[in-house]
């Protein structure tokens, strides 16, 4: 079975100084990881405070976000996809519900 695992963040680190750091403030609000298999599969909703998300994948799948995405798999119409084994930061609106949806892809 594939999965998408999802970790979500409210901030970025803030160094001495006041520098901004390229990583995201631990701990996470919340983790949860969905089986990505054949069809759609949607996340539970983010928490209020996430605005932004780590997606790491353990296979070639295409993503979608909104209240209620729909991933559309590779093809002339498909949504973003990524690589198996492959890990990215996307930023959502703060306590808009938001959600991610998964499909295998190619």
């Amino acid at each position: 079975m594939a999965f998408l695992y999802i970790t979500e963040f409210a901030e970025i680190e803030i160094m001495a100084g006041g520098r901004i750091g390229q990583f995201a403030k631990q701990p996470p609000l919340a983790e949860q990881a969905i089986a990505n298999g054949g069809g759609n599969t949607v996340s539970a909703a983010f928490n209020a405070n996430t605005q932004f998300v780590r997606l790491h994948t353990d296979s070639i799948c295409a993503i979608e976000f909104g209240t209620s995405p729909t991933a559309v798999a590779a093809g002339a119409t498909g949504t973003a996809r990524l690589a198996a084994n492959q890990t990215e930061y996307f930023g959502v609106p703060k306590g808009a519900g938001f959600k991610v949806a998964a499909i295998l892809s190619t």
